[in-house]
Parts: C-alpha cells; sequence; structure tokens
C-alpha cells in the first residue's frame, strides 16, 4: 500500500489555472460557473452531449441574471463564457492542473472515472472527488498516485454556499491540500479542512437530523406541512427537512446515509425505511416531480396540492370563547407571552408567586414595548394600551374569570403539576389550561387536574414576541374543541400552530438535539473543531447560528437535562448525552450566563 508523502516530497503542483469538471449535473455546472467567473480555464466534460449543452446554456443564462443584477459586467460575462468550453471525452482533461470529478455517488462510477484519469492527465495534475458519502481513502488507493487525490466538497447551489469542505485521507500530500485550499480561498470560499468519513461534517451532521425527520413523518407523528414549518419557524432554518430531502435527492440522501450507517452503526444513520420506498418507487424529490412533496414538473420547485395536502378549511371542531387570559409565571418567557396576547387584544393577568415578580414582569414588557417604540414598531399610545390590558397579581386565584390560562413557570414536572392542581381549584369549568413545556409530558400535568380533557400543551420559543412558531400538543385525553380553541386563539395572536402528539422533544427539540449531540460528539472525537464545524452548518447548511453557538445560548444544562429526556423516552443509545456535554455541566461551564461553556464570554 502506498504511504503518504512528506512534505518534501509530494508533488509541487503548478497554480490551478486550468480545471476540468468532469459530470455536468446541477452541481458540476455550479462549479463550472463558480471557476469561470473567478478566472480559471474551465473543460467542463459529461459523457451526454445534451448534458453539456444544457450546463453552457445554464451557466450563460446564470451569467446573464449576474449582469442584469449588477454583480458582472457584459466585459467580464464575455470573459467569463470565454473560459469554458465541453467535451465528451475524459481525454479532454490532459492539460488540467486540477480535476473535479462530481459523478453520481457510485464507488463503481468514480473508480472509473480515477483508473481513466491515471493514464491521461499529467503526473503533477490534482484529482478532486466531490462526494459526500464514499470514502476518499477508497478512491485514493485504487488510484496510480494516491497522494495527488483528495476530496473538494462544494455545497448546492455552488455559486451561492461560501463553505467547501477540503478532505485528506491519510494517503494525500499535503502541497495538494494547500493547493486546493489556496484556490478555494481564491474563488470567495471558505475552506473547512477535515478528515475522511462518511459526511464529514456539514452532512455528518445534517443528514441524521433530515433521516430522524423523515422517520418521524413515517410514524405519522405530524404532517410533512408542519415538521418542515416547525424547524423553519422554530429554528431559523431557511427550509423544512423534508422539502431538504427532495431537493437533494431521495435517493442520494439515502446513499449518504448508508454509509454513514456502515461506518458508525448508530441506528439514528440506518436510512428510514420510507427513504427506500421513496427512491425505489423513482419518488426521488423535486428531479422527478415528487417525493415527499408534489411539484409542477420534473426539476420544479413548486410544489402543487396533492391527495396529502391539508385542506385549507382545516375541518376543525368549534372552538370555545376566548376573550381572556391568565398567564403564569414572572420569568423571561411568561413575560414575552404576556405580550403576545395583550399585543393581540385579550385583557391579560399575568400573576407570580408574588405581587412583585408580577409588577417586575409588567415592568419587563413594558421595556420591550418600548424598544418598539424606538424602532418606530409601535406608537407610544399603542404600547400605552397594551400594557393597560395586563393586569399584575400575587395569587393564581386572579385566574377565576379567564377562559385560557397559560402555564410558563420552571421546567419542572412535580412544580408544574403542583400548579395545575391551582388552576382545577380556581379557573371556572370550560377554561382551557395549558402548558408551555418543551419536554416534560403534557398529559402529566393533565392528570394533576380533574379536568383532564381541557389541558393542553401551547409550546411557545423564545424569545416569544418575535418567534412564529407554537407547537400544538395534544394528549390522548385533550378533548376536540380544546384542540380547536388553541388552534383559532395561535391564529389571533399571529402565531403559526402546528399540531403534534404528546411525547418527548415534539418536533423541534427532538430533531434539534441529537445534531446538537452529535456536534458535541464531533469535537469529542477531535474529529474538527467547534469554529470549523460552527463555520460548516452556517456556510454549508444555512443555519442561523453554529451548533455551539447555539448550545451557549440554550445553556448547556437546559441542554442536557433534554437530552437526558430524550434519551428516557427513545431508548435509543446513539441519543446519550455525549459525555464532554455532561463533563462542561458538572463543571459549572453552563454557557453565556455562567460566561464559559464550549466558548468564554465576557463578564457582564
Amino acid at each position: 500500500m502506498a504511504t503518504p508523502l512528506s512534505p518534501q516530497s509530494g508533488p509541487s503542483p503548478s497554480p490551478l489555472k486550468t480545471i476540468a469538471v468532469v459530470g455536468l449535473g446541477t452541481m458540476g455546472t455550479g462549479i463550472t460557473e463558480v471557476l469561470a467567473k473567478a478566472g480559471r480555464e474551465v473543460i467542463g466534460i459529461d459523457l451526454s452531449e445534451a448534458q453539456t449543452a444544457k450546463a453552457l446554456a445554464a451557466v450563460e443564462a446564470a451569467t446573464a441574471r449576474a449582469v442584469e443584477r449588477g454583480r458582472l459586467t457584459e466585459e467580464e460575462r464575455a470573459g467569463a463564457l470565454g473560459r469554458v468550453r465541453t467535451a465528451t471525452d475524459l481525454a479532454a482533461a490532459a492539460d488540467a492542473d486540477l480535476v473535479i470529478e462530481v459523478a453520481p455517488e457510485s464507488y463503481e462510477i468514480k473508480q472509473q472515472i480515477f483508473r481513466a484519469l491515471d493514464g491521461i492527465v499529467r503526473p503533477e495534475t490534482i484529482l478532486a472527488t466531490g462526494t459526500n458519502a464514499l470514502s476518499v481513502t477508497r478512491l485514493a488507493a485504487d488510484s496510480a498516485r494516491p497522494e495527488r487525490v483528495l476530496g473538494l466538497h462544494f455545497f448546492n447551489p455552488a455559486p451561492a454556499m461560501k463553505l467547501v469542505e477540503v478532505v485528506s485521507s491519510v494517503l494525500t500530500a499535503p502541497q495538494a491540500v494547500a493547493a486546493v485550499t489556496d484556490l478555494a480561498i481564491e474563488l470567495g470560499k471558505e475552506p473547512v479542512a477535515v478528515g475522511d468519513r462518511p459526511g464529514f461534517v456539514a452532512d455528518g451532521l445534517l443528514f441524521g437530523y433530515l433521516n430522524q425527520a423523515a422517520a418521524m413523518y413515517e410514524a405519522k407523528y405530524a404532517s410533512r406541512e408542519d415538521i418542515d414549518a416547525a424547524m423553519r419557524l422554530g429554528c431559523g432554518l431557511p427550509m423544512g427537512p423534508l422539502a431538504l430531502l427532495d431537493l437533494i435527492g431521495i435517493d442520494t440522501a439515502r446513499t449518504v446515509l448508508e454509509a454513514m450507517y456502515a461506518e458508525s452503526r448508530d441506528r439514528l444513520h440506518a436510512p428510514a425505511p420510507i427513504l427506500k420506498q421513496l427512491s425505489e418507487a423513482g419518488l426521488t424529490g423535486r428531479k422527478s416531480g415528487r417525493g415527499f412533496y408534489t411539484y409542477e414538473a420534473p426539476g420544479s420547485s413548486a410544489v402543487v396540492p396533492d391527495a396529502l395536502t391539508p385542506a385549507a378549511d382545516g375541518a376543525l371542531a368549534p372552538g370555545r370563547e376566548v376573550r381572556s387570559v391568565g398567564v403564569a409565571g414572572s420569568g423571561t418567557m411568561a413575560s414575552g407571552i404576556a405580550e403576545v396576547f395583550a399585543k393581540a387584544g385579550y385583557d391579560v393577568v399575568l400573576a407570580a408567586r408574588s405581587e412583585e415578580k408580577a409588577q417586575a414582569a409588567k415592568a419587563r414588557i413594558g421595556t420591550s414595548l418600548t424598544r418598539s417604540v424606538d424602532k418606530g414598531r409601535l406608537t407610544a399610545e399603542a404600547a400605552a394600551q397594551i400594557l393597560e390590558r395586563i393586569t399584575p397579581a400575587g395569587s393564581y386565584d386572579a385566574f377565576a374569570e379567564v377562559d385560557l390560562a397559560v402555564e410558563a413557570i420552571a421546567e419542572d414536572l412535580e412544580i408544574k403539576r403542583q400548579l395545575f392542581a391551582t388552576l382545577d381549584k380556581v379557573c371556572k369549568p370550560g377554561a382551557v389550561l395549558a402548558t408551555t413545556t418543551s419536554s416534560l409530558p403534557v398529559v402529566a400535568c393533565a392528570r394533576a387536574t380533574s379536568r383532564p380533557q381541557d389541558v393542553i400543551g401551547m409550546h411557545f420559543f423564545n424569545p416569544a414576541p418575535a418567534m412564529k412558531l407554537v407547537e400544538v400538543v395534544r394528549t390522548v385525553l385533550t378533548a376536540d374543541d380544546v384542540h380547536a380553541t388553541v388552534r383559532e386563539v395561535c391564529g389571533r395572536i399571529r402565531k403559526h400552530p402546528v399540531d403534534c402528539g404528546d411525547r418527548a422533544g415534539f418536533i423541534v427539540n427532538a430533531l434539534l438535539f441529537p445534531y446538537l449531540n452529535n456536534a458535541i460528539k464531533m469535537v469529542q472525537e477531535h474529529y474538527a473543531s467547534l469554529d470549523d464545524i460552527d463555520a460548516a452548518m452556517k456556510l454549508g447548511g444555512g443555519y442561523p447560528m453554529g451548533p455551539f453557538e447555539l448550545l451557549d445560548v440554550v445553556g448547556l444544562d437546559v441542554s442536557l437535562a433534554i437530552e437526558k429526556v430524550l434519551h428516557r423516552e427513545f431508548r435509543e443509545p446513539g441519543l446519550a448525552p455525549a459525555p464532554l456535554l455532561e463533563h462542561l455541566v458538572a463543571a459549572g461551564c453552563l454557557g453565556r450566563k455562567t460566561g464559559r461553556g464550549f466558548r468564554e464570554y465576557a463578564r457582564r
């Protein structure tokens, strides 16, 4: 077997001026556009003449749009197009300094390409595979010069996405890595150096999450629309997981997951059966016109209604009338929820364990409203009217006449059960009783009352005034009209409700926290750094925050508690909290609130 070269004995690649792109599908076409606009001579190679013509037309159209938007001049466009030529024979790559292979995810296909290139390109030419699932080491070992083979993983769409993962095998020469890293920087990309394992950083975290979303849908826990809306609105993601699977290609996702499972043997990476069923039926997503959703035509992004699309009228039972709302609690979430209801025109009783705490919570709302006035979002008169609708109280007896009571106290089941027993005594018959828990069983709160049919979950997201999502959690005992009431109320307070059953994590946390836990495991295993993982997910996945930024904001103690709840509920070994998380919590490193978590923060 070949051995890795030392820095002195590796290839000394010439500047990467001429680059061949093998495979002119969507990704290959996008990479061709990026390279040409950056001044490189590009040879686009595909076995299909029709595909080469299609790729060239796509580059022409993309650069024309760039001119219209002022991002390129006509002269720059003409120069870029003049640097692109196409071919249907690998022999056209003979003069390339770098070959980027983006053929289908098949060892057989990729190995055929690399073997053929061995007899075509110069000895110093670097060979890069665009795989995100297959072993770069295995492809390199099968090459005549394994030291020049590496991975160069762009993200779709390549012209827009900033991340490029530069993947080294144990055989890769450092000079080859340095050359393509410099190229990525010159292309305006952010290169992240990673080792050779399925999925690398971004897809290694992303596909586990996508797989769990597919399994959640397959189990009929929530509709495809609600799963996708929950992750977009609850986490700020650009796309929901099922829509993203359709965009990536369900067959591609299945291939990536199979490779991940082969290495990890983690059942969370074993492809959900629905992925096999859809891909074998030819329902591979947008490219086929149908996957989890149905599209206007193959390749179209326009979703059209199908048999699974929810009816516009919703067909819910009539709800109960809600004119006044009680909010129990005095923390950030309670005051935010009270503000939301008051803004929507409800009379709100904000009750806490003491009059002082309730007054302080109302004062916090006043400060929030003043900020909105300062930013021009509210008039001073409107802010005063909103605040006037909120009545602070030092006893839950003040909930005697409310139509909806919303509990937003500490995430402790015994404390919540005690409060629900109190609400059962003080609230009038027919009042809806809601808990905002994010991880505890709603039915346990319901059973603390003599009217479990009136109890439901309303999981708001923080900060409540800004976040649009509410997870509406029905127990097996919740009455239909109670569910209908909460859905109607969500509409009036301008929140988007998603329905889910009463199980740990509901939708968002059940998908979010295993992803966060897997990110911790990557650091724990010394596969990648905090900064590289955060950058990979923001630049490659479109996440608003990297996983470690988010963990430090949420609080490591809160995150650990949720991980433990998920692990207890599902008994899945892969959901066990990462030991590194447990160690940090034990050391009192809880994130921003303590000044130190995964990173250190300046004390306020």
